[in-house]
Parts: structure tokens; C-alpha cells; sequence
């Protein structure tokens, strides 16, 4: 397990943090609002759903995420046969030292990638609460802690329905943030093509953070200032959430926790060490709008989706002065 680095200043923070954005933006081209979104999610020690159709690149963000904080990386393929103990392992009989000795499944390592985690039984998916919210494993009434730092990205196709699971509120409420990529633009799409003509730019990318750094930026997180009309702003949104008439189910007080923390990790990630509404404006879509339920009346009407009613709740709350 790696150790914070307690000697690491702000100038040194913000260099690793503009250094680690910069690498991962040599493999991932032209997005760099996901990159900043996912660096949110690492700082802020949260994990990240990220919603879109195949071949955007979410393999390649995880992929290069890894390999630039020089950590373990494990892509764990969901499918509708997948166990919990082939996430989290087994103990096994040893016969020469006549005990059980548990081996570790693939959820033991830095950055997970839980690909189309919706092709699974919720049974399988709910293996992973623990981990997401305790970062440990209990197997057999033993606990495991997991690696640090740990942060698991999971990607599914929110157009494809047929032979899915769809994550319960319970495993969303885990998930930091929920973030699309989106298709690149053209003169992005040729640059994609022009980097990989020969190899991929993944084969060449070299870690420019260790674990012992990540872990000093997440302490530095919560060093950030959120005044407290920030506090209420969020409060406000969060309130308005859980009185409108297209919502059965409003934002968790965890929601409301997370757009704090979240707004933390991006304030340090702009160069700043206090918030400001921007930030609270700027991830409230991403943060929330996946804890909330819209009523089915609403969603058979054809009303607006989640996204949408909180941009409305948003554009709606008096900005903090």
C-alpha cells in the first residue's frame, strides 16, 4: 500500500496534476473535459460510469490512466454468467500447509475497468459496493483491503437494452460521477488516425505519476476551502431535487456530499485551492442527474430525462454572490 508523500506543496500538486492530464491527453485526443472529469473522479477518491456507444475510446481513458500513475490495471469483461468470486476471488484448499488461502480476484488492483458492467446479474454487480465504498474485499468473514490508490471506471451502452441488467439505484449512488465521451470531432478524428498509423500511443506511454502522488493530491482534495455559501448553494439544488414534480426519487444527502467532494478535486484541478459556484454548476449534471428517478409518468409522457430537470434545477437556484 503506498504511502502519502507529506512534503509535496501546492505548485508541486498542480505540476503532477497538469503533467498527468497532459499524458493521458497524448493517447486521448481531443476530449479533454472527460480526461478532467475522470481526474475529478480519481482525486476526489470516487469512481466514474461512463456511458457510450462502443469504439469512443473508453478502454484506451482507462488504459492510459494506468499507465501514466504507474499502477496495476485489471478490465474485468461482464457477462451474464460472471460470479462475485471471479471478481473478488476464492480462498483454496492448500494441501501442503493444510489451509485455505485466498486468492485475489482482479478487483485487487489500482484502476478497474468493469467493461459493460450492465450485462451482468445484480447479484454480481452488488460484489462490487464494498469495494467501491469501503475499498476493501470480505470474503468468508475476512477482510482484504484493496490497493491505493483504487478507482474503478465502468463503461455500458446506454443504447443497448437487449440481454441487460440495469444498475440498481443502490450501485449508481457508488458511482461519483456518470460521464459520456462522445464522438470526436473531424480534425480530432485525423489526429486519432494519424497516431496510430504505425503503433498505438499506448505502447509508448510512460508513467509521470507514482501511487504515493495520487494519494498526496487526494489529501490535498480535502484541503480545498468550500465556503459556506457554496455549502448552501449545494444544499439548494439538492433540496430542489427532492420537491420536483418529475423526480420520484431526489438527490441522497451521499449525492449531495459528492458534488462537495467533487467540487474539491476540480477546483484543484483548475490550479485553485478554494471553490467557486462555477465548479458546483459545472459538475452538477455529471454528479447527480444518475441518483435520481424521474416518475414514469414523466418518462411515458416522453418528459424531460434526468439530465435535463437538473440543468433546470441548476439554471433555477439563486448563484451564491
Amino acid at each position: 500500500m503506498e504511502a502519502a508523500n507529506p512534503i509535496m506543496d501546492n505548485q508541486a500538486i498542480h505540476q503532477k496534476i497538469s503533467d498527468l492530464q497532459g499524458n493521458i491527453e497524448k493517447v486521448v485526443i481531443g476530449k479533454t473535459e472527460a480526461v478532467r472529469l475522470v481526474l475529478v473522479g480519481l482525486f476526489a477518491e470516487g469512481h466514474v460510469l461512463i456511458e457510450d456507444v462502443p469504439g469512443v475510446g473508453k478502454t484506451t481513458l482507462a488504459r492510459a490512466l494506468a499507465r501514466s500513475v504507474r499502477s496495476t490495471f485489471r478490465r474485468i469483461q461482464f457477462t451474464p454468467d460472471l460470479l462475485p468470486t471471479d471478481i473478488l476471488g476464492v480462498p483454496i484448499y492448500n494441501a501442503q500447509d493444510d489451509r485455505f488461502v485466498f486468492k485475489r480476484g482482479p478487483i485487487f488492483a489500482n484502476v478497474v475497468l468493469a467493461d459493460e458492467i450492465n450485462r451482468t446479474t445484480p447479484r454480481t454487480q452488488s460484489s462490487l459496493l464494498e469495494a467501491m465504498n469501503e475499498f476493501q474485499v470480505s470474503v468468508d468473514g475476512a477482510t482484504h483491503p484493496l490497493p491505493r490508490p483504487f478507482i474503478v471506471l465502468a463503461t455500458q451502452n446506454p443504447h443497448e437494452h437487449e440481454g441487460t441488467f440495469p444498475l440498481p439505484e443502490s450501485q449508481l449512488d457508488r458511482f461519483l460521477m456518470c460521464i459520456d465521451i462522445g464522438y470526436p470531432s473531424r480534425e480530432d478524428e485525423r489526429r486519432v488516425f494519424a497516431s496510430q498509423r504505425r503503433a498505438h500511443p499506448l505502447d509508448a506511454l510512460e508513467p509521470v505519476l507514482e501511487g504515493r502522488d495520487v494519494l498526496a493530491v487526494q489529501a490535498a482534495v480535502r484541503e480545498v476551502r468550500v465556503d459556506d455559501s457554496i455549502t448552501d448553494y449545494i444544499l439548494d439544488i439538492v433540496g430542489r431535487s427532492r420537491s420536483d414534480d418529475d423526480l420520484e426519487i431526489g438527490v441522497s444527502p451521499r449525492g449531495g456530499l459528492s458534488l462537495s467532494r467533487a467540487a474539491q478535486a476540480l477546483a484543484l484541478v483548475e490550479g485553485r485551492d478554494y471553490c467557486l459556484p462555477d465548479d458546483v454548476k459545472r459538475l452538477a449534471v455529471p454528479v447527480l442527474a444518475h441518483r435520481v428517478v424521474r416518475r414514469a409518468s414523466v418518462a411515458a409522457r416522453g418528459g424531460r430525462d434526468e439530465r435535463r430537470i437538473i440543468r433546470d434545477i441548476v439554471d433555477h437556484t439563486t448563484v451564491p454572490v
